[in-house]
This record gives C-alpha cells, structure tokens and sequence, in this order.
C-alpha cells in the first residue's frame, strides 16, 4: 500500500511547475527501470507529457542512470525516440535480449541504429538484424525509402514476446535457427527482405532516373543467383588505404623541413636589426646584433670595410638622398652578425631647416629564393629534401586520381543509373579532387625547381590565342567572384621562347590568383606588349593586394588567405611559384604599385624582327 500510494503521489503531483515537472520525471524513470512499475502505454504515455518540460541535461542524466540497471525494452525504445545526445548512452550500454533488440529495431532511426553498429557485445543474431536495414540507413535520407523497409523487417521479425518456431528451423537447409536467417524454398520471400548492403551494389530500382537497368541489377534478382549469394562466403575486405599513415608521413616531413630549417636560422644568428648613419652616410648605432662589424661602415662606398661589405644600391640612393631597398650586405667572421642581410633605408631630415642628418633602416635575413644556389651541405640537404617532396607528391596524386576518377563514373553514370542527388555530390567531390590535384601538381612543380630537375622545351608559343583562350577556361571562376579580366590584344602577334606546358600552366595560374583576390565588379586590364626583347604580359593589380607590399605577398604570410576559388597553398605560395617558374625559361614576375608584370623571353627571329621595325 504505501508504494501504490507513493506511486499515485507521483502521478497526481503538480506538474505545472519545472521543478514539478523534473521531479516526476526522475521518480517514474527510476521506478520503470528497476522493474518497480510497468512500462506500459499509460506510464510511456505520461513520461511523453513531461518530457515537453524536462530540461535535456535532466533527461540526459536519467539516460546515464538507465544504463546502470536493465530497463525493460519498452523504456529503452522510448529513450530511443528522444535526442541523440540522449538516446546515445542508454544504446551504448543497455542490456537485452536478442528478441527484445529485434522488436525494437524497427522503432530506431538510422542514426540511432548507428550507436548499435559500434558495439562489440551484441550477438550476431541482432547484428544479423542491424544489416537488413544497410540499404536504408546508408543512403541519402531524402532518397531512401524507409517505410518498406521497416514494414517488411516487422512483418518477417519475431514479436519481443514469442520465440521462433523450432520445427521450421529443423526443415531449414542451414543449421541456424534464428528466425533473421529464415528462408523459404520459394525465392518470393528474399525479395521482400531488405538486403544487406554488401550484396545490393547496384542501385535501388525506385532511385533510377532513367529506365535503364544494369545488368548485375537483372542477374542478382535471379532466384538462383539469389540462392548462390546468400550461401557464398562473404568476400574479403580490399586491402584499406589509410589516410592516417600519409597524414603521418607528411608530419615527419614538416617537422624534418623544420629542423633543417631550424638550424640554418641558428647558425646564421639574430633574423633582424636597425641601424642609422650620420651625414657622411657612416653607421653610428646598431641594434639587434653584434655592433663591432657594423660601426663606423659606410653605406656609401661598396668596397670591402673591414668585415662588411655593402654592394652599388646603397651608394647611388645615397647620392641622390633617396631611400633605398633590399640592397645586399654581406658580413664575415664568425659573430652572430655574420652572414648574408638585404638592408632598407630611408632618409631623414632636421624638421625646422631641412638640413640631412642620414638614414635610418634595418635589416632583414634573405628569403630563400634570394640567395643563389651552392654547392652546400646546406644545399644537399635542400636536394634530399625535394626528393622526399617529390616521392610524398607522387602518393597524394594516386589517390585523388582515383577519387576524381570515380566520381567521374558516378556522375556520367557509367556504372549505371544514378539518382540525381548522388550525381552532384560525385559532381561536388570531382570539383574538389580537380582542386586537390592542382595543388599537387604546384608542389611536384615548386619541388623540382628547388631540386634543379625542372625539364623545360623552348619552343614558340603564340601568346595571344593562348591568352584569349585561358581568360574563356577560367570564365566560371570570374562569374563566381563578379570580376572580369579583359585582355586588349596587341597589334602585332607576339611569342615567347618557352616551354609550351610550364607557359600555360604559368599564365593560367596567374590569372586564377588575381581573379580570386578580386572584389565584386572589379575589372582588370591586361595588355601584351614587347619591351627589351621580352614579351611582357601587364595586369592591373586587384584592390584586395594593393595594401601589401611586394615582400609581404611573396613570403609566406601570404599563404593564409583563403577566398572562394584561391589556389588552395595560398596567394603568397602561388605568386613565388610563378616567379620561380617564370626565373626558369628566362623572365620572371614583377609585383608593381599598381600593376603586375610577367615577363618571358621572345624567340630570335621576333626579336630581330622588332629590331628592325623600330
């Protein structure tokens, strides 16, 4: 009597109240999971009232504490039904029967019926039963068509009360008497199962967009086909290619770059220092390194002073009391001054008379592009390296070739028909293995430079029609930033003397970086011109990149800017790469005020030709 009349407290309790509320939930889930009331429709019906008021931490932490007793099937299905978050710890951790699990398999979602896939101490009966519903669950749910499947799991299931009839298990040819492995004679029965994923390939006849049918679809759906598969071994997994392991590897190179790298920066000392001069352009102060090369060099003469040693940059900025950049320093000995610098100064003047007083700079380690190739230890490591680069590209470029390549099947539907949803994510995941692969293509090119393997063809290569032709390719990439590049051709044709492929892949990349660093409506010119026996390729500079300077587009700060339809190593990487592509056949690039220049050498006969029309 007193638990009747605790139970009818909690049932006639103030509910209007969270607290109220709260407190009802705890009690009634408490009670039905130790056994002590029945879940029955009423009481599931009462805890589907309060669930509306319960907090989903609160259910969340009744959940946990289900997971710690045996709750009857009824309540499990019903947690089933709520949130993830909150049907997740009682499917992880309940215990049932296998008949109990079968009745309520029908009752879950695909996500939920995912918890279950993950573990490892359910029977095989019930696993057996988790993969009628593969062709379900693994599909699209827009395009799935659940509700057969789920009727005919519950009209071929066991009811959770009723075990299998063992008469018919001993009329059966196999010695499994479980009903989810049940099969009649008659092939009827087998198409009205739904079957394993493993052994539905092909796709689902309601899915197709068109009437044709492939034929392993027509074969499978033969009886004894049907027979065959269901007695075959299942086939051996293929052998799986784990991304985990590249990832891996390409740490260890990163982290093989960095020492490398690492100690190159420590031995050549501090990265940066400031200096200024008097009048007669002499050093006076210094700071960031050691003083004593320094003090007392001026920046006006280009002979060796002692341990330092300015080259002409300096000198003729200094006569003409202009400011000068990137001018060379070389130091010797064995401080941590030494070594090589690129220095920048600027003038400065007294504010009341005008009078010059000198400069005041600094100056910065060269980047690696600026420093001539050696012969090194440095410079093997450098070549050992590029190999490694070589050989990691070569292993990212196979497997994004054979995604893009299938996606390729599937959305041409080579392999059969396709619904369309399935066509453009193959159509979405192409696009993106495109982008990966020309990233690859970047880095296998970029390593080849650095480890002098680069195998270019001089030949003539016309550039106005590649031009007109490349600007009508990258049409797409325009319309989706709204920019626009137009190209006035010139009067007379022009040509290079280059490698046709590196010329395409130049150009081409340098249009694609400018066009992804556009502003909406932003139109660039490009012109073509000759100018010093050069063919020279002028673009406007975007409005996004006139803020930075050279330097900084080029360094590698430049490589973290990410906009719909950049190259995905950056702007920064990909202006270096075509400057050091371009430095190869003979040009180079030129990131001006206002203006981008790419320059490539023209062929002899044009360059006499212009001589003699000039």
């Amino acid at each position: 009597m007193r638990f009747d009349d605790s139970l009818a407290t909690i049932l006639s309790a103030d509910t209007a109240t969270p607290f109220g509320a709260q407190t009802a939930w705890r009690q009634l889930v408490d009670l039905m999971g130790r056994g002590r009331v029945l879940a029955d429709p009423p009481m599931l019906a009462r805890l589907g009232d309060l669930r509306g008021s319960v907090p989903e931490d609160v259910r969340a932490a009744s959940a946990r504490a289900l997971s710690l007793c045996r709750p009857p099937a009824a309540l499990v299905a019903f947690f089933a039904s709520d949130d993830l978050a909150i049907a997740g710890p009682v499917l992880r951790s309940v215990t049932l029967s296998d008949a109990e699990w079968l009745s309520i398999l029908p009752e879950l979602t695909p996500r939920t019926r995912s918890v279950l896939r993950h573990r490892r101490d359910l029977s095989d009966r019930v696993m057996r039963g988790l993969e009628n519903f593969g062709s379900v669950d693994f599909v699209l749910p827009h395009v799935a068509e659940v509700e057969p499947a789920v009727a005919a799991f519950k009209a071929a299931a066991p009811a959770a009360d009723q075990e299998p009839a063992q008469p018919e298990a001993r009329a059966m040819p196999s010695p499994d008497p479980e009903p989810v492995e049940r099969m009649d004679k008659e092939p009827a029965p087998v198409a009205a199962w739904p079957r394993p994923l493993s052994t539905s390939l092909d796709p689902i006849p309601t899915q197709a967009a068109t009437p044709f049918v492939a034929l392993g679809q027509v074969a499978r759906g033969l009886p004894f086909m049907a027979e065959a598969m269901r007695h075959a071994e299942a086939p051996a997994a293929p052998p799986r290619y784990e991304i985990a392991d590249l990832v891996a590897r390409i740490d260890a190179f990163n982290q093989r770059r960095e020492e490398v790298a690492g100690a190159t920066q420590s031995d050549a000392g501090p990265a940066h220092f400031d200096f200024e001069t008097d009048v007669h352009g002499s050093i006076l102060g210094v700071d960031g390194i050691a003083r004593a090369p320094l003090i007392g060099v001026s920046i006006a003469q280009t002979v060796a002073q002692g341990l330092a040693q300015f080259d002409g940059v300096a000198m003729g900025a200094f006569r003409s009391r202009s400011g000068f950049r990137d001018a060379r320093l070389e130091i010797g000995g064995l401080s941590e001054a030494s070594g090589s610098w690129r220095v920048s100064a600027g003038p400065y003047f007294d504010p009341v008379s005008g009078q010059f007083l000198g400069y005041r700079g600094s100056g910065r380690r060269p980047r690696r592009d600026e420093i001539a190739a050696t012969t090194s230890p440095v410079g093997q490591v450098d070549a050992a390296s590029s190999d490694s680069l070589r050989q990691l590209v070569h292993e990212l470029r196979t497997p994004a070739n054979a995604v893009a390549g299938f996606a390729e099947l599937i959305e041409s539907e080579l392999l059969g028909p396709v619904a369309p949803v399935y066509r453009e994510r193959a159509t979405a995941i192409r696009s993106m293995a495109s982008d990966l692969l020309a990233a690859v293509e970047d880095l296998d090119t970029a390593a080849r430079i650095e480890g002098q393997v680069l195998e270019l063809r001089p030949t003539i290569v016309p550039l106005t029609p590649l031009i007109q032709r490349l600007l009508g390719e990258l049409r797409p990439l325009a319309e989706l930033r709204r920019a626009e590049i137009r190209f006035d051709p010139p009067a007379m044709p022009v040509s290079a003397l280059a490698d046709d492929r590196a010329s395409e892949r130049l150009i081409a990349r340098l249009f694609s970086v400018l066009l992804s660093n556009c502003v909406v409506g932003e139109r660039l010119n490009a012109t073509l011109g000759v100018e010093g026996g050069m063919a020279m390729l002028r673009i406007d500079r975007p409005l996004a990149l006139t803020v930075e300077t050279e330097a900084a587009l080029l360094s590698e700060a430049g490589d973290g800017d990410q906009r719909d339809g950049a190259p995905l190593l950056g702007t920064g990487f990909s202006l270096r790469l075509i400057d050091k592509l371009g430095s190869e056949m003979g040009g180079g690039l030129t990131v001006g005020l206002h203006r981008v220049v790419l320059s490539l050498p023209m062929s002899g006969d044009q360059r006499a030709g212009q001589a003699s029309t000039g």
